[in-house]
């Protein structure tokens, strides 16, 4: 497993106080708000664990999680596979990211929750590559601006290994990607 591995990008301290500082502005941001938290699964899940102990707000928090239809690629047509449960008509929505590679998903579960009558939604990631993106949206919170790198840990996974690691590292591109 270590010859995958090229670096350590992000530390888990470093990546520790850059949560603190994003919940430090959030909690500024919405100030005597209850915003709704919803993250994306699977990646974002350590991101909004730790970020939403650090916004000192009461929140609630909520998933989404999607797909890519069969017999498409990896930047195909998503649809919803795990939907929100809480009503967000309303409030004001965080959408929690790993990161923002093309921004076709996060675009598109953007359009998704405004369509729902939100009071705002806004957009935080983790990580953030403006090289990539294919499409314009504003970025509201971003934890580091990335490259084309292969990152894993602290949720980020290849082939659902590594997501665990506490820190983020870069890897060799895999063969089969």
């Amino acid at each position: 497993m270590e010859t995958d591995f090229v670096r350590i990008a992000f530390t888990s301290e470093t990546i520790a106080a850059r949560v603190a500082e994003l919940g430090a502005r959030i909690t500024s941001d919405y100030a005597g708000e209850e915003p709704v938290l919803v993250g994306v699964l699977k990646g974002s899940s350590y991101f909004l664990a730790d970020l939403s102990r650090r916004i000192d707000l009461q929140v609630k928090i909520d998933f989404m999680s999607i797909g890519v239809y069969q017999g498409t690629t990896k930047t195909g047509i998503v649809r919803i596979t795990k939907d929100l449960d809480i009503d967000v008509s309303g409030k004001h929505v965080l959408l929690v990211e790993d990161i923002i590679r093309t921004g076709l998903t996060t675009g598109y579960l953007v359009q998704n929750i405004e369509a729902r009558k939100p009071k705002s939604v806004r957009v935080c990631s983790l990580l953030a590559n403006p090289d990539q993106q294919l499409i314009s949206f504003p970025i509201d919170y971003t934890g580091f601006t990335v490259s084309g790198e292969w990152l894993v840990g602290y949720g980020l996974d290849i082939d659902e290994k590594w997501r665990n690691l506490p820190y983020i590292a870069e890897i060799r591109r895999p063969a089969h990607v």
